[in-house]
């Protein structure tokens, strides 16, 4: 007889983790499935990153989170979601993506890449870095438009585009200017940076680019990408950029394509959200519910670790409910 588990959780980012732990605390049977490693999508943050929050911010399971500053670094929030795990001793099984979902409450079956488990409810934490948001011009799978952003050495000596007007732009653009590159131009669509750049960095970066150390092309869009240079569509007109490398700052969006699989439904207009009982985190099914930023939709900054962990305890609460228990 295949074990019953209590309950599924999809995803093993610092949410996921969160569902798990609160599980535990209602001894319930749990397994987190996760299609990358633990905490997937901090491992894939920039190598330098610091947050934007502070620790005490990011903790979960009540394990303090001690850094040396008072933001923690990706490295920290690496070691510290590792040792949560361990602590609480999660059911984690990482690469092994989740493909399909099948019955209803309480006798779900979840078919993953390795096998299949049955569980009485699942929940879908599965956040969202894992599906950028494409340019859609000529050009954009060249091996030189990255999406993703590690360090800044691949880009010394090299004329670098960044495209976007975000924190993840700013911090590129500053990077790699930093860090040796020939040339850094900045490609914004919006009218100006964004109004949600990092206190602390907004007047760096407004200072680089009023003394054009960082040149900036605002209400313009790239429209064609090629080996040596790109197209850029500016208010005074199309201008020509000599360029080495793309990196596209553009965000990111929740894997639709697996949450439609799942039955999820979403909202029609364009945030996407998908559609969930904000007071348990049930979504349409029952039995199924949703977790973290993926509640966000399109709205990928609505929802962060520090204002999401509410979720976890809404969850398993109501399953209680549920089960009787």
């Amino acid at each position: 007889m295949m074990a019953v588990y209590d309950i599924i959780i999809i995803g093993a980012g610092p949410i996921g983790l969160a569902v798990g732990i609160e599980a535990c605390k209602h001894g319930l049977q749990h397994l987190i499935l996760e299609k990358g490693c633990l905490v997937n999508s901090v491992f894939h943050f920039p190598t330098n990153m610091t947050f934007f929050s502070t620790s005490e911010r990011l903790e979960i399971g009540g394990v303090p989170f001690i850094s040396h500053g008072e933001k923690p670094t990706r490295r920290e929030a690496l070691e510290y979601y590792r040792r949560v795990t361990a602590h609480w001793k999660l059911n984690v099984h990482t690469y092994e993506a989740a493909e399909r979902l099948e019955g209803q409450f309480p006798e779900f079956t979840v078919m993953t890449t390795r096998g299949m488990y049955h569980t009485r409810a699942v929940v879908v934490a599965t956040g969202f870095y894992d599906q950028p948001n494409l340019l859609h011009v000529p050009g954009e799978t060249l091996p030189k438009v990255k999406h993703y952003y590690d360090e800044p050495h691949p880009y010394v000596f090299q004329h670098v585009a960044v495209i976007g007007g975000g924190n993840s732009a700013v911090d590129v653009a500053l990077e790699t200017y930093r860090r040796g590159a020939a040339s850094v131009t900045m490609i914004v669509r919006e009218p100006a940076l964004k109004s949600t750049i990092k206190y602390w960095v907004r007047p760096d970066i407004e200072n680089r680019i009023k003394e054009g150390a960082i040149k900036a092309y605002f209400n313009s869009e790239v429209v064609a990408i090629h080996e040596k240079s790109i197209e850029v569509r500016t208010p005074q007109g199309m201008i020509t950029l000599k360029n080495d490398f793309v990196l596209a700052m553009t965000g990111y969006h929740p894997n639709y394509e697996l949450l439609k699989k799942f039955g999820i439904t979403f909202t029609a207009d364009e945030a996407q959200r998908p559609i969930y009982n904000p007071e348990t985190m049930e979504s349409e099914l029952p039995g199924v519910f949703l977790a973290g930023v993926v509640c966000g939709g399109m709205e990928t900054n609505k929802w962060t670790i520090e204002n999401a962990r509410e979720h976890a305890p809404r969850i398993i609460k109501t399953l209680m409910q549920r089960l009787q228990r």
